[in-house]
């Protein structure tokens, strides 16, 4: 059983590959609920090694992501300023992938993208955050008037109306 040290100023790709050891090592069952706990927490306090779990955790090939582990969601909970933006947009960026991919007859990358918005939408919805709660709102206000703090984003992405409409319906059921 190795113990995973995540580096200070973690690289993007770097986090990446780390959380592929992470995933493997609980497949496995070779981490104390402790040991999950810290690694989550200690790579998800920066940017980079957030964005490289969720990128990792929530599109891997590998039933054990399904549901989080409840280590996983407590060092997320401790870390909301970077969890909370990362998962609105994952939330949003796979809902509009999912009609992307369907208009191109594209089954296995619309499951893909089906996938990591279920494992999102599990997430968002144990972790209960009021963080997520008010971006989900900036962002379905942001969609229903056309502008608001969401703009940038859906511009730089281009979704159409389409897909903002997926993703307004998406982020409106979870708002509580």
């Amino acid at each position: 059983m190795s113990i995973l040290t995540v580096p200070a100023n973690i690289k993007f790709d770097a986090a990446i590959d780390l959380t592929q050891v992470f995933l493997t090592q609980l497949k496995k069952n070779e981490l104390t609920s402790a040991q999950i706990l810290d690694f989550v927490s200690a790579l998800i306090q920066t940017s980079n090694g957030a964005r490289g779990f969720f990128v990792t955790y929530l599109t891997a090939q590998d039933s054990i992501c399904d549901e989080p582990q409840p280590e996983v969601i407590a060092a997320i909970a401790a870390h909301p300023e970077i969890a909370a933006d990362l998962l609105v947009k994952n939330i949003a960026m796979s809902t509009a992938q999912q009609l992307y991919h369907q208009r191109r007859n594209d089954s296995e990358m619309m499951a893909s993208s089906a996938t990591v918005a279920a494992r999102t939408t599990k997430m968002i919805e144990a972790l209960n955050l009021p963080q997520i709660q008010t971006m989900c709102r900036e962002l379905a206000s942001t969609i229903q008037t056309g502008s608001g703090s969401y703009t940038e984003f859906l511009t730089r992405w281009g979704y159409d109306d389409e897909q903002k409409q997926s993703i307004d319906r998406t982020v409106s059921q979870l708002i509580v």
